[in-house]
C-alpha cells in the first residue's frame, strides 16, 4: 500500500509531540525529586533558641547556629539564652515551616538538623545569626549554607547585634584565657606561633585538627606563623592540664 507525504509527516509530528511531552514529565518528576528533599512541619513546642518539637514529635534542631543556653538542671541562663528562645518562639511557634536538609540529617541525640524557612520565605537560622541570637556553629559535611550564615554573623557581630554586645561572646584575646572559660564556645583571636603538623599555637592556647577533621583541610587553610587569626570553637583542657581548642573546619578560621 502506498503511503502519503501528508500521512508521514502527520506521523513524524505525533512522534514529536509525544517526545516533548515525555522529556515534560522526566523534567517534572526531577524538579519534584529535588523538593523532595524538603518537608513542611507543624511547630508545636519551642525548647530555646535553635530546638524545637513539631506536632509529629519529631525534635529539630536549627542546622549550622548555636544560640546562647538556657537555664537546665543546675546549670543558669547564659547572656541572651533567654532572648533567643523568645524569638523563635515568636517566628515559628504553631507555625507551618518547612525544613532542608543537608548531607547529614540527624545529629548523635537524634534530632533533625534542618535550615528552617516561614512560608514567606524567610529564613530563620539567618535572622537568629543577623540579630546577634546566635553564632555560627557547624560540623563536617553540612557547609552548604555556613557561607552565607558566616557573612550573617560578620555583620551582627560589626555592628554589636545582640549576644555580640555582651563580654561573655565578644572576640576575646587568647592570652586572655582563663580556666573559667574551660567548656565555652568562644571567639579567639590572636597571632600563630609554633607552627607543626595539623596544629599551632595562639598564645598559651593549642588549635589542634583532629585527624577524623583533616580531609576539609587544604594545606593553604591552616595559618602560618605570625599570621593574625581568630579560631571559634570550644575551649578544653588536656590530660596534662594545658588548654586547647579543636576545630573541625576551615570555617572555624575566621
Amino acid at each position: 500500500m502506498l503511503i502519503s507525504s501528508d500521512h508521514l509527516l502527520r506521523n513524524k509530528l505525533f512522534l514529536t509531540l509525544c517526545l516533548l511531552c515525555c522529556a515534560a514529565v522526566q523534567a517534572e518528576a526531577g524538579t519534584l525529586s529535588v523538593i523532595g528533599k524538603s518537608r513542611w512541619v507543624q511547630v508545636a513546642h519551642v525548647f530555646d533558641g535553635d530546638t524545637f518539637r513539631t506536632r509529629n514529635g519529631e525534635k529539630v534542631r536549627l542546622l549550622g547556629i548555636n544560640t546562647p543556653e538556657i537555664a537546665h538542671g543546675s546549670q543558669s541562663s547564659e547572656a541572651y539564652g533567654i532572648k533567643a528562645k523568645r524569638r523563635l518562639r515568636a517566628l515559628i511557634n504553631g507555625q507551618l515551616v518547612q525544613l532542608r536538609t543537608d548531607r547529614e540529617k540527624r545529629d548523635k541525640y537524634g534530632r533533625t538538623l534542618a535550615q528552617v524557612y516561614l512560608r514567606d520565605g524567610r529564613w530563620i537560622n539567618d535572622i537568629m545569626v543577623r540579630e546577634g541570637l546566635a553564632h555560627v556553629y557547624s560540623f563536617a559535611p553540612n557547609f552548604y549554607w555556613t557561607d552565607s550564615l558566616l557573612k550573617s554573623e560578620a555583620a551582627a557581630r560589626n555592628e554589636m547585634r545582640g549576644l555580640w554586645k555582651s563580654s561573655r561572646w565578644r572576640i576575646m584575646d587568647a592570652s586572655d584565657l582563663r580556666n573559667e572559660h574551660i567548656g565555652q564556645f568562644h571567639l579567639l583571636r590572636g597571632y600563630v606561633d609554633a607552627v607543626q603538623p595539623w596544629r599551632f599555637r595562639l598564645a598559651k592556647l593549642t588549635i589542634t585538627v583532629p585527624r577524623i577533621s583533616r580531609q576539609w583541610f587544604t594545606p593553604a587553610d591552616l595559618p602560618k606563623k605570625g599570621d593574625k587569626v581568630i579560631i571559634a570553637g570550644v575551649v578544653r583542657i588536656s590530660s596534662t592540664g594545658n588548654l586547647y581548642l579543636s576545630i573541625h573546619s576551615p570555617h572555624e578560621i575566621r
